[in-house]
Order: C-alpha cells, then structure tokens, then sequence
C-alpha cells in the first residue's frame, strides 16, 4: 500500500517504526503537502467576499498554480521512500567477484543520486509553493493571516528538510559536476526560502498582533 493512502494515526506509526522509510524525505514532502493546503484555504476563503473583490483574478491564479505543486508533494512522499530502498537494496547487492563490485558501485551511484534528486525536488516544489504563499500577502483574508504563517512554516519546513536530505547524500556521490550543481542550487532555495518566509512571517505577525 502506497504511503499516501494510509490514516494518518497509521502514517505517523510507520514514521515512528525503526524501519528506515518512511523517514526525513517523506516527512519534508508531507510538510510541504500540509503547507500548499493551507495556502490553497487561505485563497478559498478570500474568494467570493466583497472586500477582496479586486483580488480574485490573483486568488484562482494560485489555486491553478498550486494544483500541480499539491499532487507533485503528495507523490514524492511516496517517491523519497523508494528512492531510499533503491539506496539500501544497492548496498545489499553482491561483491565477491570484481565483476560484482563493479556492477555494485554503479548501481549504489546511480541510487545514490536519484536519492539526491528526489528531495531536491521536494525542495522546489515546497519553494514554488512559498512563492505563491507570498503572492498571498495584503492580498488575502486577513481572518485567515494565521493560516498563511503556518503555511508558509511549514513549507519552510519542507524545504530545510529536504535540503538535509540532499546534503546527507552528496559526500558518497563520485560526481564531482552534479555534486557541485546540487549544492549550489539547494543553497540558492533555501536562502530564497528564507526570505519569501521572513516576509510573509512579517506580515502575518503584524496582522495577528494588533
């Protein structure tokens, strides 16, 4: 059974388990889920009221946008933790003759990095998300403020973690050009992450604290 199909009492006990997956890449994805719905609810109860009227072209501009960013998080809980047995079942093959450990040592490589490329997407999608969370600032309902802070935490959230999950991988992979690419570009999201977060915690804070 897929993770994304179970309860969450069943989701959090497998988190909980000893057992390696689901784990920190599946946990990114599922904040980023929980933070893109709520950003979702906060343009649905800005919609269809009269003092944001001037705003509803922007409010379905984000409810399009965030469609493919939503089903994208929910997949890669389920994709991180596939990436991570590709990983495990790698390690496990057998070396006893050269040929073997060749064969190994590229499969292990080639996990390895799709290992790294899974969270990095995880990544993306939270920051494509906290953009749009972004767009959201004095120009939603300001009832639902509190709800776009949590949000934007939680992608935040999101994109941390899964910036973790790509730095874990990055000193087994033998690929000097994509280890440099992947370095540079996690670094790049998550110090534009922070910013679109420190905005709009600004914001949020000044609305919910008068």
């Amino acid at each position: 059974m897929q993770l994304v199909n179970l309860s969450v009492t069943d989701f959090m006990a497998k988190l909980a388990s000893k057992e390696p997956t689901p784990g920190g890449g599946s946990a990114a994805a599922l904040s980023g889920v929980m933070g893109i719905s709520l950003v979702q609810m906060v343009a649905n109860l800005t919609l269809g009221r009269k003092k944001y009227a001037d705003h509803e072209g922007l409010m379905n501009e984000i409810l399009k946008e965030c469609e493919g960013l939503h089903q994208g998080l929910l997949e890669a809980i389920d994709v991180d933790a596939e990436a991570y047995n590709q990983v495990s079942a790698a390690f496990g093959m057998p070396k006893e003759t050269d040929a073997e450990k060749e064969a190994r040592s590229a499969k292990i490589q080639e996990a390895t990095k799709n290992a790294t490329v899974s969270p990095f997407a995880i990544l993306t999608k939270c920051l494509g998300a906290l953009k749009l969370a972004h767009k959201a600032i004095g120009t939603s309902n300001t009832n639902a403020a509190s709800d776009l802070g949590v949000a934007a935490t939680s992608l935040l959230s999101g994109v941390s973690g899964a910036w973790m999950n790509i730095l874990i991988n990055l000193p087994g992979i033998k690929d000097e050009n994509f280890v440099t690419d992947m370095r540079k570009w996690g670094e790049d999201g998550v110090a534009e992450a922070s910013k679109l977060w420190e905005d709009i915690n600004n914001y949020v804070m000044s609305e919910i604290s008068q």
